[in-house]
């Protein structure tokens, strides 16, 4: 299954390109665009949204074809492939093939009940960041950061061997 749609945003505004290229990405399973109310295998469309502590902002709408939600392994390819530099994907289920293959490119899957809406997990999700990420959360932060080689460098001062 192949991408047949995809829906890219400037940003918010043509003044926040820096934001834009510093917040967190996340997506949504979603066919209205306000719900999670998709099976991530089967989902025919994402929303990708930036978020940082104080904003959020739609960045992208992703949407394929109709999709069974067994079967047919060839379709999280494509989808995995679109969700490119996000930290989750919100669902309401998603597979252990599926689960495997997200957690290699370092996006967390993230199951929620039906129907939730989009606005109260970006809402819930801020107040996070404000308030201390989880474990998961703090990881997919730290791996957006650029590596630092610099804690080698003092470990070999403090005498550090291998």
């Amino acid at each position: 299954m192949t991408l047949q749609r995809r829906l890219q945003l400037v940003g918010c505004n043509n003044h926040e390109e820096q934001w834009m290229n510093t917040a967190l990405k996340v997506a949504f399973a979603t066919t209205d665009m306000k719900h999670v109310d998709q099976h991530f295998g089967a989902a025919k469309s994402f929303a990708l949204y930036v978020i940082n502590r104080d904003k959020y902002c739609l960045k992208e709408v992703a949407e394929f074809g109709d999709l069974s939600m067994d079967g047919n392994e060839d379709k999280l390819a494509a989808k995995i492939s679109t969700l490119e530099g996000c930290i989750a994907i919100y669902s309401q289920a998603v597979g252990a093939s599926a689960v495997n293959q997200l957690k290699a490119k370092n996006i967390q899957p993230v199951k929620v009940s039906p129907g939730v809406e989009i606005i109260d997990l970006l809402n819930a999700l801020q107040e996070e960041l404000i308030q201390g990420p989880s474990s998961w959360l703090a990881k997919a932060i730290a791996s957006t950061l650029p590596a630092d080689s610099s804690r080698f460098d003092e470990m070999e001062e403090e005498g550090w061997e291998e």
